[in-house]
């Protein structure tokens, strides 16, 4: 699975970013949504839904102390394991999260919507909604379809699954329709940096589809 890593390097090279500061974006923003609408993240119990290798998760450690991931692929998992020792892995089936209903305060899916098919997806949301507590925060994380070089992007990185970009409208009705109420959504990572200056003008055009990716958060409905 280490090949993985390479290949989104390979993907990523032309834009100055690495998977590494990628993901540290996605975990920066995951922490200041479970920070506006959950309160300290210290006390959540945190799942990763669609973990894959874990990369979002090595960003996580020590921020999110109780934190788990679940994904469909064995080998993905054990790669996971290896490298954040503390996350707890469970193997996923198709259509069903190992987990009870209501288990974890905050539940985050990046960029697992756009590699399930069309057909599987409101179960997949579901599934988000039904392991979250009442009161939770549900975070979706996808590639922004109107960025040209997010699409270049993806057009490069040879994924052993079709990866369908879906756009803000497109996933906030999927979510809505499936018993997540959207709360709040944004775009970042607009440049490949997270220094402070940048992270300020990032920020400040949160609202406007430029940057390399977003997030929906919702509540269970």
């Amino acid at each position: 699975m280490t090949s993985y890593r390479e290949e989104l390097d390979r993907a990523l090279a032309f834009t100055g970013a690495n998977h590494e500061l990628a993901a540290r974006a996605r975990a920066d923003e995951l922490v200041r949504l479970a920070q506006r609408h959950l309160g300290d993240p210290a006390t959540l119990d945190a799942l990763d839904a669609g973990c894959g290798i874990g990369l979002t998760d090595r960003q996580l450690r020590g921020r999110l102390p109780s934190l788990s991931g679940t994904d469909v692929s064995v080998a993905a998992l054990e790669t996971a394991a290896r490298a954040n020792p503390g996350v707890r892995y469970e193997l996923a089936e198709r259509g069903r999260l190992p987990f009870g209903d209501g288990m974890f305060d905050l539940v985050f899916a990046t960029h697992v919507l756009q590699v399930v098919p069309a057909s599987e997806r409101p179960r997949f949301v579901s599934e988000l909604a039904r392991v979250t507590r009442r009161g939770g925060l549900v975070a979706v994380v996808e590639h922004n379809p109107y960025n040209p070089g997010t699409r270049l992007v993806v057009r490069r990185f040879r994924s052993e699954e079709p990866i369908v970009m879906l756009s803000p409208v497109r996933t906030k009705r999927l979510l809505r329709e499936n018993g997540l109420a959207p709360v709040d959504a944004a775009f970042f990572l607009l440049l490949p940096s997270r220094r402070s200056n940048v992270l300020r003008l990032e920020r400040a055009l949160r609202r406007l589809p430029l940057a390399a990716q977003y997030y929906v958060a919702t509540r269970p409905a």
